[in-house]
């Protein structure tokens, strides 16, 4: 979902074709104004020129446009031998003040936007750095993702998700942070931050999640934010292990939506006997976190998904019906199954994303024997 930042400018061949525009309504108007009767004038029009030129060039290019538009006016004036009334000087100059100010006003826009591009350029950046792209493949498994931020401009929310590898498992997980905006952000940030620091070192599933929680609880001993919601954020999460020489999946569900395991036999939804509380909620009861187990065979898919997928709503109100649409969706690679949801859910909702969404796709390789 990623994508860099236009260029301040138009291609240089498109502004070459636009600029003809301007240079016909400065011929058109020289030739209307020389050939109507003297009553009529139609100089006053050629301010129009350099004001459509700064619509899609820059301020040198406006600059001869108005030095044309003047001089066009100019040439009328004398060549109706006018040049000298005191009116047509008066014309003369009010279009090369104005075409000066539309100069100016051009080049401050330029200026503005070449630094809302630096700070979108820093802000892609640090989107990028905050929730890394998934690796195509890791250990035994072909990995897809797309990730949808409501907010518009953003490239992520509250939605996150890592992989990690240990010596012979890879580590994942997908969580969705309560609320929206910056808020949600730093918790998101927080709990893939302590991820990352953790799910490389070979500690039980459990304890990761222990980890997890503990990261995100001790934020509140920390002065409490102004903003909204701050101090009472809980993350809900799905951390997954998947070991490269037993065909199960190991799952610790924190309040999230379960997993989606699809196969030769059917899709079946990975619901678990315990699930826990949410992450930053776990100080809540003694008994915490329960690693359960799936099957989880080559050529079998795994779908992960935050729950802005399966409550995004159509313009009727129906929730997407994601379970429903999975079957005969399998099968054909993680990718084609990622974009196949991404397009259905983008036809469901008709382009209205109210809420941040989430889908990582997992595949244990087939090997052949």
């Amino acid at each position: 979902m990623w994508q860099g930042h236009s260029d301040l400018r138009r291609p240089r061949w498109r502004t070459r074709v636009l600029v003809v525009i301007p240079l016909l309504v400065i011929g058109l108007i020289t030739l209307g104004d020389v050939l109507a009767p003297a009553s009529v004038r139609l100089s006053p029009l050629l301010i129009a020129a350099p004001a459509m030129t700064a619509s899609f060039a820059g301020p040198l290019l406006t600059a001869c446009v108005g030095l044309l538009a003047v001089g066009a006016q100019i040439t009328a004036n004398a060549y109706e031998g006018f040049l000298g009334q005191p009116g047509r000087l008066t014309e003369v100059i009010t279009l090369a003040l104005v075409s000066a100010m539309i100069v100016l006003f051009r080049a401050v826009l330029d200026r503005h936007m070449r630094e809302l591009n630096r700070v979108r350029a820093v802000a892609d950046v640090a989107q990028r750095v905050l929730l890394r792209p998934l690796p195509v493949r890791v250990g035994p498994l072909l990995i897809a993702s797309v990730y949808l931020a409501a907010e518009p401009g953003a490239e992520i929310g509250g939605d996150l998700y890592a992989a990690a590898r240990t010596s012979n498992t890879t580590r994942l997980i997908i969580g969705d942070v309560r609320g929206s905006g910056l808020t949600a952000v730093a918790d998101a940030s927080l709990v893939l931050g302590a991820f990352r620091a953790m799910a490389h070192w070979p500690v039980p599933l459990t304890d990761l999640a222990a980890y997890l929680d503990t990261a995100l609880s001790a934020e509140r001993t920390e002065p409490p934010d102004k903003a909204p919601g701050a101090g009472e954020s809980f993350v809900t999460a799905a951390v997954l292990e998947i070991p490269d020489d037993q065909p199960v999946v190991r799952l610790v569900n924190c309040g999230h939506p379960p997993p989606i395991a699809l196969r030769d036999s059917g899709v079946k939804t990975l619901e678990g006997y315990a699930p826990a509380l949410p992450l930053g909620l776990g100080h809540l009861v003694a008994d915490r976190y329960h690693s359960e187990v799936f099957p989880f065979d080559e050529g079998d898919q795994l779908l992960l998904y935050t729950d802005g997928v399966i409550e995004a709503r159509n313009s009727e109100g129906t929730f997407y019906p994601l379970v429903e649409r999975l079957p005969g969706w399998n099968g054909a690679g993680p990718q084609h199954l990622v974009d196949r949801v991404h397009r259905d859910l983008i036809c469901h909702t008709g382009g209205h994303q109210g809420d941040d969404a989430a889908l990582v796709v997992l595949e244990r390789h087939r090997v052949d024997r």
